[in-house]
């Protein structure tokens, strides 16, 4: 009725137009559903703040297609507030090496600025085929479930779950299935943006102090896949001579589906690197 719509052409190949509001239901049932739990607004306040600006930028990109510079404006306003006003930090990047705790010193609050942009843009860009950047995103927030549960961190679970079960209710419309052979509706921009941010903001609190619910490199681990992704993507574009940002078909999804491999299938098997990826780090964390 309002013309919200994802529309087919150029580098978008779906069959019809389709609604992109994912993100603006996954939000607020997220923030709502919290609220109603007893979460802390003293403490989440930053997270809720920083939802609502990266949902609201990326609804009017999927609306009206807004600058590249307003976009990544928002995004620093929203990694501004979950790492200084949230305390959501990477203050160390754990035994990375063997030789002890990689410690980031005064550097930890623009690493953990440039990390969480560099997380809402990762899985923004493999936002590309029906169901990826949803499925990955739950996968990845269920191994930082399993950490919770596995800590006693109670909060954080409950927290954590109430995006998952959003993100499910989602994923009934997105993922394509025996029973859906194609998504009814995408995720936007607002969505998949959210989700990058939702992710820094859990693995980065679930990351800190010396005692930390989940080890900083067991959370790269989960992460890995996207991050990787959307790295090689900006190496390759700037090797080229071509803006990082520039859109292309040349994601990881997309060599499957140049191979013959078909959506839902593609989907399901970097569904489960992801998961392997994420057992390869929680597992081994346990261990």
């Amino acid at each position: 009725r309002f013309g919200f719509v994802d529309r087919p052409g150029g580098r978008k190949d779906h069959a019809q137009p389709t609604p992109p509001v994912g993100g603006l239901v996954i939000v607020p049932a997220f923030i709502g559903f919290s609220i109603l739990s007893g979460a802390d607004p003293l403490r989440q306040w930053p997270f809720w703040a920083a939802l609502a600006v990266i949902m609201l930028a990326g609804a009017l990109d999927d609306r009206y297609a807004i600058r590249p510079r307003w976009k990544f404006m928002a995004q620093f306003i929203a990694a501004l507030l979950i790492v200084v006003f949230g305390n959501a930090r990477v203050v160390s990047l754990g035994d990375l090496f063997g030789f002890g705790t990689v410690w980031l010193g005064f550097m930890h609050i623009p690493f953990s600025i440039v990390a969480s942009i560099l997380l809402i843009n990762a899985i923004n860009l493999i936002d590309g085929i029906d169901g990826l950047a949803g499925g990955k995103s739950f996968i990845a927030l269920f191994w930082m479930l399993a950490a919770c549960l596995v800590a006693g961190a109670g909060a954080q679970a409950l927290s954590i779950g109430i995006m998952m079960a959003a993100l499910a209710g989602f994923l009934v419309y997105n993922m394509r299935s025996p029973l859906r052979r194609k998504a009814s509706v995408f995720l936007g921009d607002a969505g998949s943006m959210a989700l990058g941010l939702s992710l820094a903001w859990f693995g980065m609190t679930l990351g800190m102090g010396s005692d930390p619910v989940i080890a900083p490199i067991a959370v790269a681990w989960i992460l890995a896949l996207p991050i990787m992704d959307t790295c090689a993507q900006f190496a390759r574009r700037v090797a080229q001579g071509r803006h990082p940002f520039s859109a292309d078909r040349n994601h990881f999804h997309h060599h499957f589906i140049n191979a013959g491999v078909s959506v839902a299938r593609a989907t399901a098997i970097i569904t489960l690197i992801g998961f392997v990826l994420g057992l390869i780090g929680v597992g081994g964390m346990l261990l």
